[in-house]
């Protein structure tokens, strides 16, 4: 072996003795006081268990997908029956029932906000609970006609809004935004037909609902049929009782 290889040994030797000399202590003295890498490890399990936390909060209601992507409630602004601006943001944080109506119904509407008092009874003591719905004619239902029409049906929940607007915005929110059939028909009864089904909104703005027995999102809460009656004369079942027990369950997430 050469002279100049056992002087490049000689060399990197000193090299590591040095660094031994110099950083070893400094590293095992940051390791003993508690280090920041010791520190972030302890930021990294903390998040991890902040976001398995998360995970076990959600109940097992599904979302609403169209193409994949879980179905959200498109912006909104209208006016309430206190004449107050409502917009999609102020239901933010809170879970709520959304419907579509009108007052001078003669049909299925009386039945269907029946039956949503007899829900915001249940849930009278959350602050955190509310009701959407929305006029689908709005050249009869002013603030002022809505207002009475709160008052008659016994309406105390402070985030039950009746909002009335443009008609062309509110027909495309109905049919569009939530899915939920409305159109002008001078040979139905009382000039509009409209569905009788309920969309229930998480604190997030995601339309949810438990699934069938294969699987698939019920979407809609059939909002005809009180749980006094149960059964209705075609032998379809009440949804009250599990629209209750949804609402419960998104309230926890």
């Amino acid at each position: 072996m050469s002279k100049k290889t056992n002087y490049s040994y000689i060399g990197i030797a000193f090299i590591i003795l040095v660094f031994g000399i110099i950083f070893v202590p400094k590293i095992i003295d940051r390791v003993s006081e508690g280090d920041v890498i010791r520190d972030e490890s302890r930021s990294i399990n903390v998040l991890n268990s902040s976001v398995e936390g998360a995970k076990h909060n959600k109940s097992d209601l599904a979302y609403l997908e169209i193409n994949g992507v879980s179905k959200k409630v498109p912006a909104f602004s209208f006016t309430n029956q206190d004449g107050k601006t409502i917009t999609n943001e102020d239901y933010l944080g809170k879970v709520y029932v959304v419907e579509f109506f009108f007052t001078t119904c003669p049909t299925i509407c009386p039945i269907m906000n029946r039956n949503l008092v007899d829900v915001q009874e249940d849930f009278k003591d959350f602050e955190n609970f509310g009701v959407a719905s929305f006029t689908i004619s709005p050249e009869i239902d002013t603030p002022e006609v809505l207002k009475a029409y709160a008052e008659k049906y016994g309406v105390t929940n402070p985030n039950w809004n009746f909002m009335t607007g443009d008609e062309a915005v509110i027909y495309k929110l109905a049919n569009e935004g939530f899915n939920l059939y409305i159109a002008k028909d001078d040979t139905a009864e009382g000039g509009f037909e409209h569905s009788g089904n309920f969309a229930l909104i998480d604190k997030e703005g995601f339309i949810r609902s438990r699934v069938d027995d294969f699987g698939n999102p019920k979407i809609f809460y059939n909002g005809l049929i009180s749980e006094a009656i149960g059964i209705d004369d075609d032998g379809i079942t009440q949804e009250i009782t599990i629209l209750k027990e949804d609402i419960a369950k998104l309230l926890k997430e």
